[in-house]
């Protein structure tokens, strides 16, 4: 499994000439590693004398969303193995055979299937950091202050997390023929991005302001 591998190992398949793992594995990754910041500086503020000052809402709204955290870190980790294995059924349905009428059509519907099935894995882990991006306000506002780069370092690796999973959706999408499945997924991509970059410009000026 990619995520098992060491930190050198990981880089230096990334860099070989195997497609995997690629800008999707690299990206769910990146998202991981970012919400592993978060938690840190989560645990770097608990019991703290700063955070014992906060009121017992602020205090509690930081320890619902540093264990949210967790199961973020739980899921981005899986996903770095999901989206190396998300592209085999394009593959395999490329390989149908394609001599008689039935086949062509079996081939590629089965194409089709698997282009909109390999979309799911980045498409979900662009959700997943966006989640992760609206779990660190609190973190930003009222962690503890000598971490406030971590902070920031987690947040544009969370962004990274979302845009690098969405190229993944967009170029996954233009081989679908299904018009209106490709505008649905569009229309998510686009929220998706949009949130997510005004999300990462709002924390970024709060990280700024406590520098």
């Amino acid at each position: 499994m990619l995520i098992e591998k060491t930190l050198e190992n990981f880089i230096l398949e990334a860099a070989s000439g195997s497609p995997t793992p690629g800008g999707g594995s690299v990206s769910a990754y990146a998202g991981g590693l970012g919400t592993a910041l978060i938690s840190m500086v989560g645990n770097l503020s608990f019991g703290k004398k700063s955070y014992e000052e906060l009121s017992s809402d602020i205090k509690e709204k930081m320890e619902e969303n540093f264990e949210e955290l967790q199961t973020k870190i739980e899921i981005l980790n899986k996903m770095v193995d999901e989206d190396s294995t998300a592209f085999d059924g394009v593959m395999e349905a490329f390989k149908m055979p394609k001599e008689t009428k039935e086949e062509k059509e079996a081939r590629s519907k089965a194409i089709q299937e698997g282009y909109k099935k390999a979309l799911e894995v980045p498409l979900g882990c662009a959700e997943e950091c966006l989640e992760v991006l609206k779990l660190q306000d609190v973190f930003a506002q009222y962690g503890n202050e000598n971490a406030i780069t971590d902070v920031g370092v987690g947040i544009l690796l969370a962004q990274v997390g979302v845009e690098g999973a969405l190229l993944n959706v967009r170029i996954n999408l233009t081989s679908i023929k299904d018009e209106s499945y490709r505008e649905d997924i569009q229309k998510q991509v686009d929220s998706i991005m949009k949130e997510s970059e005004q999300l990462k410009e709002e924390l970024l000026k709060v990280v700024y302001s406590r520098l």
